[in-house]
């Protein structure tokens, strides 16, 4: 007896799931006039897909929608009455510390974090649920109106707080739009709370990552797309027809044109490793000759590993460097002055544009020693660039691991 399911088929819902296999864009999610998530038919959609003519029906328009939306919208607009309050003992520096670390719900403490930080935030970096089918993920709604409280109630699907603690499952007629309401709220809430400058990146995987893109679109606003990064940081020892090794990082500014114009970063394990090569071999030789020989020996030796740093082949006791056409002048007229060579006392042959700096900054490069010659006056400079001052440009593409060059003992050194 404990085996039988006690209760009849619901055919509705079966034939439902026979349309959708037929006809997906005609299936969508919705509830009943108790509130219970179900499947439907969307009726307009299905006589479209089986005529042969323009069928008429309600207003066309472009626009993401789900049940759950105006509540949504309402619940993120609505104000609380909670206050964050310091937990001292359990801090670390409290009075001195910049740092800030907040237990709790997620919607609440954005709400209160708008009374210090409302338009000073740089960077969200958000990780929400990824609702996925296999149903482990849980969705937390925060409040509850009518008939959808008093269902989640009697099927014990809310804790003694009245949150909701279900796992999403596909079977679930709201799979969708429960995690649409959840982070339809908390982004329209984290949006108040960012810089003229600021943005938000949200990590996703396949299963709502075309979601998040729509429902930032409309939060703030399509023009204000920066990016999607795509983070390589799994192996996928089950795969089927498509190994997924990635996950998604989306990213939207307040404002794209107050963003910096080009993002760089400074980090970057290969660069640490050329500093650390060559500081212990400038510690080791003083005539700048010997220097170079030995570490032509070890560049050689490693320069299939280098990634971008492959040209960084010379070095001096200011460091590995390599020579950049930076002098240049792009895409228009330059400064134009005689650059003379230090040998034949010639001046050198300019950039077509003529040169990126004026004669003053162009003086003090030479002064400094940052300035490379060739053989004789008919190469054009170059800047010395060393490694340490080495920036990288944001790639869309990442991966978690990235080779390292790994010290095993003195004079000997590897890719790790």
């Amino acid at each position: 007896m404990d085996k039988l399911k006690m209760h009849t088929p619901d055919l509705t819902q079966d034939n439902i799931a026979k349309i959708r296999d037929l006809f997906p864009g005609c299936v969508t999610e919705a509830a009943d006039e108790t509130g219970k998530p179900r499947l439907a038919v969307d009726f307009d959609q299905l006589r479209q897909e089986l005529s042969d003519f323009i069928v008429e029906g309600g207003q066309e328009r472009y626009r993401l929608d789900w049940p759950g939306k105006r509540e949504a919208l309402l619940a993120s607009n609505a104000p609380i009455a909670k206050t964050l309050r310091p937990a001292v003992g359990e801090s670390v520096d409290f009075e001195s510390t910049r740092n800030l670390f907040i237990e709790g719900d997620n919607l609440e403490a954005l709400k209160l974090l708008q009374e210090i930080y409302l338009g000073e935030v740089k960077l969200i970096y958000a990780d929400p649920p990824y609702n996925r089918k296999k149903g482990n993920n849980l969705v937390y709604r925060d409040d509850f109106i009518g008939n959808t409280y008093e269902y989640l109630t009697q099927t014990n699907q809310v804790d003694e707080s009245e949150n909701r603690l279900i796992a999403n499952t596909e079977s679930n007629g709201r799979f969708h739009s429960d995690w649409l309401s959840m982070i339809y709220q908390r982004l329209r809430v984290a949006k108040n709370l960012l810089a003229s400058n600021g943005v938000v990146m949200i990590s996703i995987d396949d299963a709502e990552t075309a979601n998040v893109l729509n429902v930032c679109n409309e939060i703030f606003g399509e023009g204000n797309f920066v990016g999607t990064l795509i983070w390589k940081n799994a192996t996928d020892n089950n795969p089927t027809n498509v190994a997924v090794e990635h996950e998604s990082i989306h990213i939207f500014a307040k404002n794209k044109m107050t963003l910096e114009g080009v993002w760089k970063s400074s980090v970057s394990e290969i660069k640490d490793a050329l500093n650390r090569i060559g500081e212990e071999l400038i510690s080791k030789h003083d005539d700048v000759a010997d220097l170079q020989e030995a570490y032509s020996a070890w560049f050689r030796e490693h320069k299939s590993q280098l990634g971008q740093l492959d040209r960084y082949k010379y070095i001096d006791h200011g460091g590995v460097y390599t020579g950049s056409q930076s002098v240049h002048n792009p895409g228009k007229e330059g400064y134009r002055y005689d650059v003379l060579h230090p040998v034949t006392k010639k001046a050198c042959k300019e950039p077509l544009m003529g040169y990126r700096f004026p004669k003053e900054t162009m003086d003090r490069l030479l002064a400094e020693e940052r300035i490379l010659f060739g053989d004789d006056e008919s190469k054009i400079i170059e800047l010395k660039v060393y490694a340490a001052e080495f920036e990288d440009k944001l790639s869309s593409v990442f991966e978690l691991y990235q080779p390292s060059l790994t010290q095993t003992h003195p004079g000997d050194s590897r890719i790790g």
